[in-house]
């Protein structure tokens, strides 16, 4: 139970806990929350999977504790988008000195959407796409090469191109518990002693 180790199935290389291996600071990854990828280099995360994350917009990926990632799951940022208020998409800005531009003006390339946040507990599918600003539930469930383009709600599960909620994972009165109880803030003590009613589905021995 530590959060701290690259590989968490030893000796296998194919699945990393992300925090472990990032050096981007504007990459917040929580505790236990891992990448599967058997066609590349997991600790390459942030290279192969997180797509036109620039500097120059400060724009963070937050991911919270307890996910899981699938293979080829990405995560499209702002610095991918071409201004739409234009009356051209080419991106001029980013020619500075072909075009005379000014490259404090560079962001003016592209419209800004801002951070993409998940939260706790969320299960990506593989070769998922989450675009840039989208916000992303505890609990909720990513299809597999869903596109998501908008918010997704708490325990619910979507997908499709644009991605769509296809079901809730439980009753509301449920989902309010969880949310309540927040058991992925608990020690990892604390989740090894109700690890069977986590995974039974019994929330009544949660409380």
């Amino acid at each position: 139970m530590n959060p701290n180790i690259i590989y968490p199935r030893e000796p296998f290389k194919d699945m990393v806990y992300l925090k472990s291996i990032l050096t981007n600071p504007n990459i917040i990854v929580g505790d236990f929350t891992m990448y599967h990828d058997w066609v590349n280099d997991p600790k390459q995360f942030e290279k192969n999977n997180v797509l036109y994350h620039y500097p120059i917009n400060n724009d963070k990926l937050i991911i919270g504790k307890y996910c899981s990632i699938a293979c080829g799951a990405k995560f499209m940022f702002t610095s991918g988008n071409h201004a739409m208020k234009s009356l051209s998409t080419y991106p001029f800005p980013l020619f500075i000195d072909e075009w005379g531009q000014d490259w404090k003006k560079l962001t003016n390339a592209w419209d800004n959407k801002g951070d993409i946040v998940i939260g706790n507990d969320v299960w990506i599918g593989y070769e998922s796409v989450i675009m840039q600003g989208v916000h992303i539930g505890d609990g909720a469930i990513i299809g597999t090469r869903a596109v998501v383009t908008k918010d997704v709600a708490p325990y619910t599960i979507v997908g499709g191109m644009p991605a769509k909620p296809i079901k809730k994972r439980f009753d509301d009165k449920t989902i309010d518990k969880l949310i309540s109880i927040k058991w992925w803030d608990w020690s990892p003590e604390q989740v090894k002693e109700k690890l069977s009613a986590i995974m039974s589905g019994d929330i009544k021995k949660l409380q």
